[in-house]
């Protein structure tokens, strides 16, 4: 019997899995495509991206704390209202504006994306939350032996749901009307927190926790430092995730100006990557019990170049899509291992804040390689050429990547 049939709980927590990245699938294009209607700025487009990671940044740390020190279950439902609340907010601001897309030079750009940028950063931090409560409480939901089954299941409903289908139904509710999207987004949230309301989580053992932020977190600091391994794979997270980041970054303005796409074009586009998110998720626990944890790694490692170095040279809108298949496969087969690795390793009283620490180096580099994919593009597009420009940050991506291949193989050594 599989798992999702014999256990409720992870059932209930899948299902708000499921709506919940459904929404953001959608967000996921809509947002950046509301942005290029309102400018075509791309560092005006790449702040939109940044403020929704920054969160990752400011925030990952004082998540963990919060994680460790209150119900994990109600931090999720709390954090998932937020952002339907949230959500009906952004609609109010499309409703306001002028008829999109905005003319060259409209005084409308920068109060209608600094308002975007507040409702993106807004949503991230509580995503930062909602996201370090639920991967923490994943040991209370399975037994360990479950835990890359589990994982693994989990990340492909999100793959499917969030970038499978998400996006190209995002691209035909834009064509319907621009508000649309966030609608269905924000009754996505409201469904996520409806059922995260009904599982019922394993009880904790008692913890003792010191008085005082700092000291609460220089626990899992000092476990994250007499633990160089898993410091070792935050910080190479970090640098996966910057490189990725820039080329999330500037897709949405190649897709449109060298790929020739449509919003719902866009979203199939997307879908090739969700593709691989998905088969990777299903596929990571078989590939990494049979390769095992190390040579797993290693393998992603060594691919992750190559869909950098097929987005920087092609114009071809099939080959770019199957780049982002490569790339969302071994990226969610790092993760199957990554993630399953540290559940086990450490400590439940210690989980929240040690994950935090860990997001802090892996996630907080995202908002940075957004920014600087839009200003490269800025800043090289008069002596370069616009699309030379755009091509720029996957260049620069593939370099990233390819040294840090050399240095898995150098450096890194899992049990």
């Amino acid at each position: 019997m599989s798992l999702l049939a014999r256990n409720r709980n992870f059932r209930l927590l899948f299902s708000a899995a499921a709506v919940s990245n459904l929404g953001d699938g959608i967000a996921m294009l809509a947002f950046p495509w509301l942005a290029t209607l309102i400018t075509r700025d791309a560092t005006l487009i790449a702040l939109v991206a940044a403020a929704t990671r920054l969160p990752w940044l400011l925030f990952s740390l004082p998540a963990g704390v919060i994680t460790d020190q209150f119900d994990r279950r109600r931090l999720m439902v709390q954090a998932d209202i937020f952002r339907m609340l949230l959500t009906v907010g952004v609609v109010g601001l499309v409703l306001s504006a002028p008829a999109l897309p905005l003319a060259d030079g409209s005084s409308q750009v920068l109060p209608l994306i600094a308002g975007l940028c507040a409702a993106a950063f807004l949503l991230g931090s509580a995503e930062v939350v909602r996201d370090n409560a639920a991967q923490t409480a994943m040991p209370s939901i399975v037994e360990p032996a479950q835990l890359e089954s589990a994982n693994g299941q989990l990340w492909s409903i999100e793959q499917i749901m969030g970038q499978f289908i998400g996006p190209p139904v995002a691209g035909l509710l834009i064509a319907m009307a621009v508000p649309v999207p966030f609608v269905v987004d924000a009754v996505m949230f409201a469904l996520a927190a409806w059922f995260m309301w009904q599982v019922r989580l394993a009880p904790r053992a008692a913890i003792v926790l010191p008085e005082g932020f700092w000291r609460q977190m220089r626990e899992g600091i000092d476990w994250m430092r007499n633990h160089a391994l898993i410091l070792r794979l935050a910080v190479m997270l970090g640098v996966l995730n910057f490189a990725t980041m820039m080329s999330a970054t500037i897709l949405v303005l190649l897709s449109q100006e060298v790929f020739g796409l449509s919003a719902a074009g866009y979203g199939i586009l997307l879908t090739a990557g969700a593709a691989g998110g998905v088969l990777g998720g299903l596929a990571g626990p078989w590939i990494a019990k049979r390769l095992g944890g190390q040579r797993t790694v290693l393998l992603t490692l060594c691919v992750f170049p190559l869909p950098f170095v097929a987005l920087a040279v092609t114009g071809n809108a099939w080959i770019a899509g199957a780049a982002l298949f490569v790339e969302m496969f071994m990226g969610m087969t790092w993760n199957v291992v990554t993630v399953s690795l540290r559940q086990r390793l450490i400590p439940d009283g210690l989980l929240g804040r040690v994950n935090s620490i860990y997001r802090f180096f892996g996630w907080g580099t995202i908002p940075l390689g957004a920014m600087l994919a839009g200003v490269m593009v800025s800043g090289l597009e008069a002596d370069w050429g616009r699309e030379a420009a755009l091509r720029a940050p996957y260049l620069l991506g593939a370099v990233i990547t390819a040294g840090l291949a050399l240095y898995g193989a150098w450096r890194l050594r899992l049990p």
